[in-house]
């Protein structure tokens, strides 16, 4: 029986695979235990993993002034904000992950086997091509923190704390980057899957004569999103003919909550199911997308996953637990980057034909509503999502990347 410490940072979209490969290796009879902010990484922990939880918080005020200032930032200067604001503040914690070098930093002031888990695939995708400045700008940093904790010039200057020579996890599949030539230590893994709550939602609602949309922004991006929301459900409106869209907002953004039927005829409100309650229809906070058009269902929150399986595309913010869930399932993307890692994910897509881009802060309704017939319509999108569905199952998720780790020790 061996031992592994996962610690995470407070953002869901690392923290889910963390959780998914952690969640492996309790199942083998390891002892794993997951140390983060307990609020964004206890509902997410599977029986057998151990909760450590951080002495500080990561809630109320101070995620609030985070996520706020994020919200206001683009390009580089987002970037320069999440090393500076976010990452490096947080890496005074053991973290087992690309963006968290205080993990990196310690494994090799001890001289232990250490793993990197790449939870996007964007670093690996020459992302400072056209910003070499940028690049440099992130190694500099990277020396300079290791210099304050006081490692000598020439070691800082040794190897990448965002790349492990021992072993490097990469939530994705090599088809979706510039090259597939990478050394053996790197372990291409697709999506490392974990428990995610239950989230209710109207089943019965979905037509299996219509194809079905998903519009997602993600946890962050959604709350910066009011006005793409708006331009989706507007390209989306004359569609009922031919679909049903699942919009992802936070209550009001998409107009005043509003009362609806649920689909057993139960009067509910906007908003997220109470704390503790049953996964049913009746729990499901419901509006209609702008309009009350019959077709347009404006949820809070989605079971995402599950929904998969039924969709015909996928409107994101170009994530990449989003844009990897969707191809796994061999389904097309219209993606509209916001910044960080999404705009190195967004073409991607293109790349392998998997989808489209559209601009996040100019794209028309009309045009919106292009690219998605576009993606329905158009067979070449839908082939190559299907063939990058069958690298993400060969690929070998948590699975794989627990045998990695098991190998590597």
């Amino acid at each position: 029986m061996s031992r592994f410490l996962f610690v995470v940072p407070p953002l869901t979209g690392h923290v889910n695979p963390a959780v998914g490969i952690a969640g492996e290796l309790a199942g083998r009879g390891h002892k794993v235990a997951v140390a983060g902010h307990p609020d964004v990484v206890g509902p997410l922990l599977t029986p057998g993993l151990t909760l450590l939880p951080f002495a500080g918080t990561f809630t109320g005020p101070s995620r609030a002034a985070v996520e706020e200032r994020s919200r206001q930032l683009r390009g580089a200067a987002s970037l320069k904000f999440l090393w500076e604001d976010f990452l490096i503040p947080l890496a005074a914690s053991m973290v087992v992950d690309q963006q968290a070098v205080g993990a990196a930093l310690v494994a090799r002031r001890r001289a232990l086997p250490w793993a990197t888990l790449a939870a996007t695939s964007a670093e690996l995708d020459d992302p400072y091509e056209l910003l070499p400045g940028v690049g440099r700008w992130v190694r500099d940093t990277l020396r300079d923190f290791q210099r304050s904790q006081g490692v000598s010039e020439d070691k800082a200057r040794v190897g990448d704390l965002r790349f492990s020579e021992h072993l490097t996890l990469v939530c994705s599949v090599p088809r979706m980057l510039r090259t597939d030539s990478f050394p053996s230590y790197y372990g291409f893994v697709g999506i490392p899957l974990g428990r995610r709550p239950a989230v209710a939602f109207p089943w019965e609602w979905l037509d299996p004569e219509r194809e079905h949309v998903l519009v997602s922004l993600g946890t962050v991006t959604r709350e910066a999103g009011g006005r793409f929301l708006r331009v989706a459900v507007d390209a989306l409106r004359p569609l009922g003919h031919r679909l049903q869209a699942i919009v992802v907002a936070p209550p009001g953004i998409l107009g005043p909550p509003r009362v609806n039927p649920a689909p057993d005829g139960a009067a509910v409100a906007d908003g997220a199911p109470a704390d503790g309650a049953p996964v049913g229809a009746a729990q499901v906070g419901v509006s209609r997308g702008g309009g009350a058009e019959e077709h347009i269902l404006v949820l809070p929150h989605v079971p995402q996953l599950d929904l998969m399986p039924r969709l015909s595309a996928v409107v994101s913010h170009g994530g990449n637990n989003t844009v990897c869930e969707a191809l796994a399932h061999g389904v097309p993307l219209v993606v509209a980057p916001v910044r960080d890692d999404q705009p190195v994910i967004g073409e991607q897509v293109v790349r392998t034909g998997a989808g489209l881009r559209v601009r996040f802060g100019r794209v028309s309704a009309p045009a919106l509503r292009e690219s998605i017939v576009s993606v329905l319509d158009e067979p070449s999108f839908r082939v190559a999502a299907r063939r990058l569905r069958g690298d993400f199952a060969a690929a070998g998720g948590a699975v794989a990347a627990a045998d990695r780790l098991l190998a590597m020790i």
